[in-house]
């Protein structure tokens, strides 16, 4: 298979595998992702879906494969090409991360001001915009411990959009959260799937989610695509017996 992108062809993997010792984790995985779309990745624990977003990260590197990100290679690659394809990408984890010893805008404005080489007033004004517009816009004089988990993921996600990214990966990020606290961090994502032109790649065991907010929904099992579509199909009339049984097990 070709690894050179097809027009509005942002990510693409080609021919990917990833082992950790005995364990193939990815084997031999073929997926792309079109420009703007929201592409949720569902499937059991263990099946390759987080190693999708720590590749695209760079926080760990296949094995075989080609990755492309908006035509310019993540993998094989140099580290300045490797630098370049990174600056597109912003990721929500499961844990916070926060600086414990800035304040929220601080947070916020580190990255752009030392990666980007953005001015400080222009990262604090742009900065206190993601705020209002994940509802912290009081909040950005605190500290994260004087907030709760739901606030501090918000952060967490306003930090990410100020890199100015393409993508925006997505790995459990209501995992982490007390129950009541998941609504208010999935209405912000919804928000953010309405009303921005960023292409998402998100692993969720949130269903409901994932329904509301993909364009395209692709199961995975054992290091492999097993079948893929809109969340209509996939939800309502899957093809494969393992997406049922999966399905079966968490709607």
């Amino acid at each position: 298979m070709s690894a050179d992108p097809t027009p509005h062809e942002l990510i693409r993997f080609d021919n990917v595998t990833k082992r950790f010792g005995d364990n193939t984790v990815l084997d031999n995985l073929c997926f792309s992702v079109e420009t703007g779309k929201h592409v949720t990745l569902i499937g059991p624990s263990g099946s390759g879906k987080t190693t999708i977003l720590r590749l695209l990260m760079t926080l760990v590197k296949p094995d075989e494969g080609v990755i492309t990100v908006n035509g310019g290679r993540l993998f094989p690659a140099d580290e300045k090409e490797v630098r370049e394809v990174r600056k597109n990408i912003g990721m929500v984890f499961q844990q916070f991360n926060l600086f414990p010893n800035m304040n929220v805008l601080r947070n916020v404005t580190e990255a752009p001001v030392r990666v980007l080489g953005m001015s400080k007033d222009e990262a604090a004004e742009r900065a206190k915009g993601l705020l209002d517009l994940v509802g912290l816009g009081d909040k950005q004089d605190m500290r994260p411990t004087q907030l709760s988990g739901g606030q501090q993921q918000r952060v967490a996600i306003a930090r990410a959009l100020a890199m100015r990214p393409q993508v925006l990966l997505l790995d459990e990020v209501t995992s982490a959260l007390d129950p009541e606290l998941v609504a208010g961090v999935l209405d912000v994502l919804r928000d953010i799937a309405r009303t921005t032109d960023i292409t998402m790649l998100c692993v969720t065991h949130e269903m409901n989610f994932a329904r509301d907010i993909s364009d395209d929904v692709l199961m995975f099992d054992a290091g492999r695509v097993i079948e893929s579509g809109s969340p209509e199909k996939i939800f309502s009339d899957p093809e494969h017996a393992r997406t049922r049984e999966f399905l079966g097990a968490v709607l």
